[in-house]
């Protein structure tokens, strides 16, 4: 469980994939005539099914093999990220080496497909009326774009566009200065506010908290130097039970992310974002939004923004929730919602 817990820090043509989605679709078509977005038409939403995506770190050498024997929808899927990307991305999930797919620039895509090859493995097995039972969505980091395109907010060719330009951005921004992630376990969030301060007085250089993903459970983000001092000091000063240095490219979701947010706005600025069918939360503010050009801005600072994931946990399950479902890689995000509730009822669609 610790090992997932930890691996989540690390987020055919368009009219042949739509049709895992067609519910979704003619859900926003009755709504194409708004005169005016709202922001606010999913303030009520009800959390009773919810659908979550892993993010970076779930990915796996040999994922999506299966499926993509199983499902021809799925591999078809890998068809077209291929043809956008340039490369055989199934090839690369598949066999590796371990150290390419772990790249942010191919990690990234690769989980954004292998989450969708998801949601066509479970229409293969229990029809559009699983899919059609869910009542909202949410993504870990980068697994809020599938997230979004579940919803029929992004297209998947979008989606494969914008995660390849957002991982191209993010490493570059991680290869500018010197950066990294340290998990810390066992400390409560304003302790590990505490221990961040301690460290950068002591280091000279900027750190916080990066992911909020479980009471006991926070990644922290910074110069390396100061993520040194992390590691040093977390657990003999701060009674911390351990940290762990994480396997990133850099310090995502802090300031050190901000050279990325004007390509990631480059890109975003092309693509078409509709109102969601249902509601997607936000790793920004955990909040629903109905209005596209809001969810675009905020995909926009959402790299340099903490993921607010226990926020988002609290908020389904203070609802009308009665289970959930992860579709993608791993168990990463139904192994921190049991952290929340040992009685919540998950489900997973590995691939």
């Amino acid at each position: 469980m610790a090992r997932l817990l930890l691996s989540s820090i690390m987020l055919l043509s368009v009219s042949r994939f739509s049709s895992a989605f067609a519910p979704a679709t003619r859900r926003f078509s009755r709504n194409a005539m708004s005169l005016a977005a709202s922001d606010s038409d999913f303030d009520d939403f009800s959390s009773k099914v919810a659908f979550m995506f892993p993010g970076q770190g779930a990915q796996f050498v040999g994922m999506c093999s299966e499926v993509c024997k199983d499902v021809p929808e799925a591999k078809a899927l890998f068809d077209e990220a291929s043809e956008i990307l340039g490369y055989d991305l199934l090839e690369v999930c598949t066999e590796g080496p371990k150290e390419k797919l772990d790249s942010t620039v191919i990690s990234q895509p690769a989980i954004f497909v292998a989450s969708m090859a998801a949601v066509e493995k479970l229409k293969s097995e229990k029809g559009q009326e699983a899919l059609d039972e869910a009542t909202c969505a949410m993504g870990l980091s980068l697994g809020e774009y599938s997230a979004l395109c579940f919803s029929g907010a992004i297209s998947f060719a979008d989606g494969v566009k914008i995660t390849k330009a957002r991982g191209e951005a993010m490493q570059a921004a991680s290869d500018a200065v010197d950066t990294g992630m340290v998990s810390i376990i066992g400390l409560d969030s304003d302790t590990v506010k505490e221990v961040c301060k301690a460290a950068s007085e002591k280091s000279g250089e900027k750190i916080q908290i990066a992911n909020y993903l479980c009471k006991g459970n926070y990644a922290v983000s910074g110069a390396s130097k100061a993520c040194d001092v992390v590691a040093e000091i977390a657990k003999p000063d701060f009674k911390a039970r351990m940290t762990v240095k994480l396997a990133v490219a850099g310090a995502f979701h802090t300031d050190f992310m901000a050279p990325a947010v004007a390509a990631l706005e480059e890109v975003l600025a092309d693509v078409e974002i509709k109102k969601p069918s249902i509601p997607v939360i936000s790793n920004v503010d955990a909040k629903p939004h109905s209005d596209p050009d809001t969810i675009k801005k905020l995909l926009a600072t959402q790299v340099t923004s903490p993921v607010l994931w226990e926020n988002t946990m609290d908020l389904i399950l203070g609802k009308d929730f009665e289970k959930a479902c992860e579709l993608g890689p791993g168990k990463v995000t139904s192994g921190i919602l049991k952290r929340f509730s040992k009685k919540a009822e998950c489900t997973n669609v590995e691939v």
